[in-house]
């Protein structure tokens, strides 16, 4: 549970060290193994925009299914959103400031495991203008509000360039698994069926080489 999980943010108020804050995104792989559930919390502040996106890269086992259960909920236990797919998003602004679960159920395959690429995270569109004294944004002039308007709104841009990027990977490193798999699928099938052939062959010819084959006995018939 989140209890187990380290915090990144500050227990109270009265500490003088630095706050320290983590990671807002992340990506990555991870294994499930088959009929288990994995589990990821997320911190995130009252009025953040909450992604999560997710594509199952490979599956093993029986049937070789490669829909997983993705649910998120918030810190107060409330499912805020359900994918059951091979690929898929879930996406909401957070109400509450807390851990929020998000949690990959892969019990419905009980003899294979599956690889999914994740993604998640929160960003904030103007975290840094809403915690700004008002007597300090009046110190500032036009220009550099404005200035400080489009460096924003370049880092929001440049943070939705890096999700697209994050989807083609995703894509890219399913593609990669399944060819593959197909390749060896191939393969293998290609070397079963060249044994068949061969095979077939040899029991051809030695077949035909009885129908041609005269019994030596003492006596020789006319």
């Amino acid at each position: 549970g989140p209890a187990g999980c380290p915090r990144t943010e500050p227990l109270s108020g009265s500490s003088q060290e630095p706050l320290f804050r983590g990671a807002d995104r992340y990506d990555f792989a991870v294994v499930i193994p088959a009929g288990s559930v994995e589990c990821f919390w997320q911190f995130s502040h009252q009025g953040g925009n909450f992604f999560f996106s997710y594509e199952v890269q490979r599956a093993t086992g029986i049937g070789n299914s490669r829909n997983i259960l993705v649910t998120a909920s918030d810190p107060n236990g409330f499912q805020l959103g359900v994918s059951q797919d091979v690929r898929g998003q879930i996406n909401f602004l957070t109400k509450d400031t807390g851990f929020y679960q998000l949690c990959l159920d892969n019990q419905q395959n009980h003899f294979g495991l599956m690889q999914v690429y994740l993604n998640f995270g929160v960003y904030y569109d103007d975290f840094n203008m809403e915690h700004k004294e008002p007597a300090e944004r009046k110190e500032l002039n036009d220009t550099l509000e404005a200035i400080e308007v489009s460096i924003q709104r370049l880092q929001i841009h440049t943070f939705h360039m890096w999700r697209f990027y994050n989807f083609a990977r995703m894509r890219k490193g399913a593609d990669s698994f399944l060819l593959e798999s197909n390749y060896n699928y191939v393969n293998w099938w290609s070397m079963a069926q060249s044994c068949v052939i061969v095979l077939s062959g040899l029991l051809q010819l030695y077949f035909l080489k009885r129908l041609f084959h005269a019994q030596t006995s003492g006596s020789q018939k006319c």
